[in-house]
C-alpha cells in the first residue's frame, strides 16, 4: 500500500471526522490548582473541540548557557559539534521515514528540508568559527547561531516566512538534545492517558509525532496560520489553536482545558456551565458530522434541481484521498509553494514533477487545478541570492509577478506541470493577475513551454484550460475583458477581501474591519460572474468563504456554481445546498446586494439560513472566513 492510501486507509479505519473530542474521566470532580476560568483567544488552525487534562510544554528551557573552553579544547569541540550534527541528522532523517508512512510524504517532505538544512555546511562553519573566535561550548555556538536565524526569520513582516522560525528552532532543538543527553526534551505525546498540549510552540517534527489517540487538542503560545505546524495538525486532524501569546503561566495552574479549534479559543479551568456547554457542542459535533458522512456520496443540489460541483483544496498528494472520501469530485485549488520553502535551492523539475503527478493520479481522472507558484521574493531569499525583503510584500513582487520577473523559475514549474497534465484532467491557473498583460505574458510562456515539451517527444494534452484567480479589485473589475481570453475564473475571497477593504486580517488593530460579508466584495464578486456567463465559463470560489456555511446560499444566489474548500467542510456545505432552493438563493442575493454595510449582510444571511436549515444556522459563522491560505 502506497503512503497516501495507507493514511487514507487509516482515516476511514477511524471512521469519518468527528471533531468532539473529550478524555474518558478527564472532567472527574477533583480539587482545581485554579479556581478562576480564564478564556483565551488564538487563531484557529484546525477545527474541532477538544476536552481533557492539561499539559503543559516549554521547550525553550533547552537553550544551553554560556560555557567557556580553553584554546587547547577547541579541537574536542570542533569534534562534538560534528557527532551532534551526524547523530541529528540521522535522527531527522529516521523522523522523515516514519512520518512518510504515517501521514503522507508531502508532510514528510518537511522533515527532509530539516535533515538537509542539520546537513548544511553553513550551519557547521558558522558554528565552527563561533567556537574558535569566542571560545565556547558547541552547544552554545549551535544555539546561538541558529538562534539568531529564528529571530531574523521571526522578525519578518511576511506571514509565510515569519512561521519558518518554527522550523529553525526544531532543528535547533534536535541538534541540542544530542548535547544534552535523552529526557531534555520530553514529547508532547509521552503520556499514559488523554491530554490537552499547551506549549510555548511546537516544532513540526514534534507535531508529525504527535498520536491523536492520546493528544486530544493542543495550543501554542506563538504561531500563526502559514507554520508547518498548523499544517501537519490540520493532516492529523487535531483541534488546534496558535498565536494565543502570553498563556503558560496561567496553564501552569490549570488543571483542565478546552481548546475550540472552530473558534480560536482555549478555556482554562472552565466553569461548570461552560464546560456543559462545550460537552454539548462536543456530542453534538460528533452526531452530526458523523450524520455528514452519509451525504459523500450523494449529489450536491439544491431542492430545485441546481447542481453545484464541490471541490477540494490541497497542499499535499496526501489531502486528495480526504477530498475524496468527503464528496468532493475534484481539487479547485492544488497549492504548490510549499516545496518551495525551507530548501536551499528551488526544487528541480523531476521533483515537482512527482509530487504533481501524486496528485493527478490519486484524483482518478477528476479535475485538478494548479496554482502556479504563489509567493513572495522575500520567502524565497535562501536561494535567490540574499535578495533583500521586501517592505510591503502584499503589493510587492509576489505570485504572478515573481514568476515573470524569474523565467527559468516559471519555466521548470510549467514544464513539471504539463508534464502532469498527461496524465489526467489537469487545469493551470495565475494566481494574483491584476492586468490583462500579465495573463498574456503567462499564456505565452505556457505555450512556449509545451511546444518545447512537444519538441522533446513529451505528450503535452492539447487545450489546456488555463485560468485566472481574481484576487485584486482590478481583475474583478476587468473581468469583462479577462473573459475574452481565460478558460475560466477562480475567486481567492481571502485577497480580494483584504485588498478591496484594505484591511491586513493579521493586524489585530483593524482585523474587526475584515468582512467577507461587505457589499464592496459581493458586488465584485457578482461582476465576475456577470462576465462569465455570457461567454459560459466556470467560476469557482476557492478562497475560505466558499467553505462557510453561512455564505453558500449568498454565491448560489449571485451564479456560483462550483465551490473548493478545505476537506473538512465539504459534508456540511453540501448539507446546505442540498436544503435550499436555487430561486431563493437568486432573491436572497439580489436583496443583500442592496443593503449597506457588513452587519446588515451578516444578519440577512443568518436569518435566511434559519429558514431554509435551522440546524445549519447554529453552526454557521457571523464573521468572515478562518483559512486566509486560499
Amino acid at each position: 500500500m502506497t503512503p497516501t492510501a495507507a493514511v487514507g486507509a487509516r482515516r476511514r479505519a477511524r471512521g469519518r471526522r468527528t471533531p468532539g473530542r473529550t478524555a474518558r474521566g478527564a472532567n472527574r470532580p477533583g480539587p482545581p490548582k485554579s479556581k478562576t476560568m480564564h478564556t483565551l483567544r488564538g487563531i484557529a488552525v484546525s477545527p474541532g473541540i477538544a476536552i481533557g487534562p492539561v499539559r503543559v510544554l516549554d521547550p525553550r528551557g533547552l537553550r544551553p548557557p554560556l560555557r567557556a573552553v580553553s584554546a587547547e579544547a577547541v579541537p574536542a569541540e570542533y569534534d562534538r559539534l560534528d557527532r551532534a550534527l551526524e547523530s541529528a541528522r540521522s535522527e531527522a532523517e529516521a523522523a522523515e521515514a516514519e512520518a512518510r508512512d504515517r501521514i503522507g510524504p508531502q508532510y514528510a517532505d518537511i522533515l527532509g528540508a530539516h535533515a538537509r538544512m542539520i546537513d548544511d555546511p553553513t550551519l557547521r562553519r558558522d558554528a565552527r568559527e563561533r567556537i574558535g573566535r569566542d571560545l565556547v561550548s558547541a552547544e552554545h555556538a549551535v544555539s546561538e547561531v541558529l538562534e539568531g536565524h529564528a529571530a531574523r526569520l521571526a522578525g519578518m513582516a511576511d506571514t509565510h516566512l515569519a512561521a519558518r522560525a518554527a522550523d529553525v528552532r526544531d532543528i535547533q532543538r534536535r541538534i541540542l538534545a544530542q548535547f544534552l543527553g535523552p529526557g531534555t526534551a520530553p514529547a508532547p505525546g509521552d503520556t499514559d492517558g488523554p491530554i490537552v498540549v499547551l506549549a510555548h510552540d511546537l516544532s513540526p517534527s514534534e507535531t508529525a509525532g504527535l498520536d491523536p489517540a492520546r493528544v486530544l487538542g493542543f495550543a501554542t503560545e506563538s504561531g500563526g496560520l502559514a507554520s508547518h505546524t498548523a499544517i501537519v495538525a490540520a493532516a492529523l486532524e487535531i483541534p488546534a489553536v496558535v498565536g494565543l501569546g502570553r498563556a503558560l503561566d496561567l496553564a501552569r495552574l490549570s488543571r483542565s482545558a478546552i481548546v475550540d479549534g472552530d473558534e480560536g479559543l482555549v478555556v482554562l479551568d472552565p466553569d461548570p456551565p461552560t464546560l456543559d456547554r462545550y460537552r454539548r457542542a462536543s456530542v453534538e459535533r460528533t452526531a452530526r458530522f458523523e450524520g455528514l458522512a452519509d451525504l459523500a456520496h450523494l449529489p450536491a443540489e439544491t431542492l430545485d434541481g441546481r447542481a453545484v460541483r464541490l471541490w477540494g483544496n490541497i497542499e499535499f498528494p496526501a489531502e486528495v484521498d480526504p477530498c475524496l472520501d468527503r464528496g468532493a469530485t475534484g481539487i479547485g485549488l492544488y497549492r504548490t509553494e510549499f516545496l518551495f520553502l525551507n530548501v536551499d535551492r528551488p526544487p528541480t523539475e523531476d521533483e515537482q514533477f512527482a509530487a504533481y503527478e501524486a496528485v493527478v493520479r490519486s484524483a482518478g481522472g477528476r479535475p485538478v487545478t494548479f496554482r502556479t507558484l504563489d509567493l513572495g521574493a522575500d520567502k524565497l531569499v535562501s536561494y535567490r541570492n540574499g535578495h533583500p525583503p521586501e517592505p510591503n510584500p502584499a503589493l510587492g513582487l509576489r505570485s504572478l509577478r515573481l514568476s515573470l520577473r524569474d523565467p527559468d523559475l516559471f519555466r521548470t514549474q510549467l514544464r513539471a506541470i504539463l508534464r502532469a497534465s498527461a496524465l489526467g484532467d489537469v487545469r493551470v491557473m495565475f494566481p494574483l493577475v491584476s492586468t490583462i498583460s500579465e495573463f498574456r505574458q503567462a499564456r505565452a510562456i505556457l505555450r512556449a513551454v509545451a511546444g518545447e515539451l512537444a519538441a522533446e517527444g513529451v505528450a503535452v494534452p492539447a487545450g489546456l484550460p488555463v485560468g485566472v484567480m481574481v484576487e485584486v479589485p482590478a481583475a474583478a473589475v476587468m473581468a469583462d475583458q479577462l473573459a475574452k481570453e481565460v478558460d475560466f475564473f477562480s475567486i481567492g475571497t481571502n485577497d480580494l477581501i483584504q485588498y478591496t477593504l484594505a484591511v491586513d486580517r493579521t493586524n489585530e488593530t483593524v482585523a474587526g474591519l475584515y468582512s467577507a460579508a461587505d457589499p464592496s466584495v459581493l458586488r465584485l464578486i457578482a461582476l465576475v460572474v456577470a462576465a462569465a456567463e455570457p461567454r459560459g465559463l466556470d467560476v469557482t470560489v476557492c478562497g475560505a468563504m466558499g467553505g462557510e456555511p453561512l455564505y453558500a446560499p449568498l454565491l448560489l444566489g449571485l451564479g456560483i456554481r462550483c465551490l473548493s474548500m478545505a476537506p473538512h467542510q465539504l459534508p456540511e456545505i453540501k448539507r446546505v445546498i442540498r436544503a435550499i432552493r436555487d430561486d431563493r438563493a437568486r432573491a436572497l442575493a439580489a436583496e443583500v446586494l442592496g443593503l449597506e454595510g457588513a452587519p446588515e449582510v451578516a444578519e440577512r444571511l443568518r436569518e435566511a439560513l434559519i429558514e431554509a436549515f435551522p440546524e445549519a444556522a447554529a453552526h454557521a459563522l457571523p464573521g468572515g472566513p478562518h483559512d486566509s491560505r486560499g
